[in-house]
């Protein structure tokens, strides 16, 4: 029985003490793959060097983040662009992570969309899916994905917090999936009634490390050893063995990525 982390960021600065230890951990608790989507052109060297200390755990992903697209996010999309075609060191599994963020503020909106809309692209000429950030932009986002959409492209909707109404309308994208983490185990949330109609074959877990982490562990560090508190909620919720959990989430991750287990 093994799971995959299909986003968190464990080369980002909070991991720099206890790296090593933390992917142990997460061994230790069946935790075997990471996804990692990059931020933007200033962590890239670190997510080259946690990918090749980590041979066959680690899978890059290339993307410039919504709250990273400012003034300069054409120059940005350049370096990320040069990396993901050009770059030597790594096989990227996808683009990301990339979307709309709308909850600090909606000045560059229309930039995120043009960086959205450009990824994309590169995402389907490289025949690899996108990781789609959404934060208080659901409208938003569902708009600017019926304007370009292209049955080619597939993806995840990465920590999903939406409602029935929002789950739905992303069931309709046929090769996209809804990324579940440390959010369902949150009391209050209601993520757990949004999610009691939605097939299995639609989610893949995650942490988002280290970002988000689940009860009772919420507010602190999060990191991939804690995706078994996510699988064990979203296994009570669909009443189903971890060992199913297992096989339906990987199964799920596998046709994402286009691997092999």
């Amino acid at each position: 029985m093994t799971f995959s982390d299909t986003h968190c960021h464990v080369y980002v600065e909070q991991f720099d003490q206890d790296q090593k230890d933390t992917i142990l951990r997460a061994n230790n608790m069946n935790v075997d793959r990471f996804f990692l989507p990059n931020i933007d052109s200033k962590y890239i060297s670190r997510l080259q060097k946690t990918t090749n200390q980590f041979p066959n755990k680690m899978y890059p992903m290339m993307g410039l983040h919504p709250c990273s697209v400012k003034e300069n996010y054409l120059e940005e999309l350049n370096l990320i662009e040069q990396e993901l075609f050009n770059g030597q060191q790594l096989n990227y599994v996808g683009v990301g992570e990339i979307g709309l963020d709308l909850y600090w503020d909606k000045i560059y909106l229309e930039q995120q969309k043009e960086a959205f809309k450009i990824q994309v692209n590169w995402a389907l000429k490289l025949d690899i899916p996108i990781i789609i950030h959404v934060r208080d932009a659901f409208d938003e986002i569902f708009d600017l994905m019926d304007s370009i959409y292209n049955p080619k492209m597939k993806g995840i909707f990465h920590c999903f917090t939406g409602n029935e109404l929002q789950a739905a309308k992303i069931a309709e994208y046929e090769n996209f999936k809804m990324g579940i983490g440390g959010v369902l185990t949150f009391k209050n949330s209601g993520l757990s009634n949004v999610l009691k109609d939605v097939p299995l074959n639609k989610m893949v877990l995650e942490t988002d490390s280290p970002y988000l982490a689940p009860h009772p562990y919420r507010g602190k560090r999060n990191e991939p050893s804690y995706l078994m508190l996510v699988a064990e909620k979203l296994a009570e919720l669909k009443n189903v063995s971890l060992e199913e959990l297992s096989e339906i989430t990987e199964q799920n991750t596998n046709e994402v990525f286009s691997l092999r287990n």
